[in-house]
């Protein structure tokens, strides 16, 4: 990915292999990128929990991630509940974060209406 690209407009790439594992640096550079989420898991997630007013639009929310998941092929780990949604992105098949991943949580953070 070219830092001269949003993360909101790129695309995701198939990656695969530790070789397209983020090190640190790298995602203490992209993470101002992307406000309101945090790495966790010692550098193998990136996680934000998204609140709503309500059931409808917590899914309407989940709804929209999804197709955009799919579009991109790279889905998150969903925890969905009445009032909020907590979203996981990481790469499994680069054993951590990937660029994919902050692409992704940029988008899904578009999604949100708060």
């Amino acid at each position: 990915m070219s830092d001269l690209v949003p993360l909101v407009q790129a695309r995701c790439v198939p990656r695969r292999g530790s070789e397209h594992r983020l090190p640190a640096a790298r995602m203490r550079e992209l993470l101002p990128q992307v406000p309101g989420w945090d790495v966790a898991e010692e550098g193998r997630a990136l996680v934000r929990e998204f609140r709503f007013p309500d059931y409808y639009r917590t899914m309407s929310f989940v709804n929209a991630l999804a197709h955009m998941a799919n579009a991109e092929d790279h889905h998150p780990d969903l925890s969905v509940h009445y009032d909020r949604c907590v979203v996981r992105y990481s790469t499994h098949d680069v054993g951590g974060l990937s660029e994919n991943d902050f692409i992704c949580a940029a988008r899904a953070s578009a999604l949100y209406p708060g």
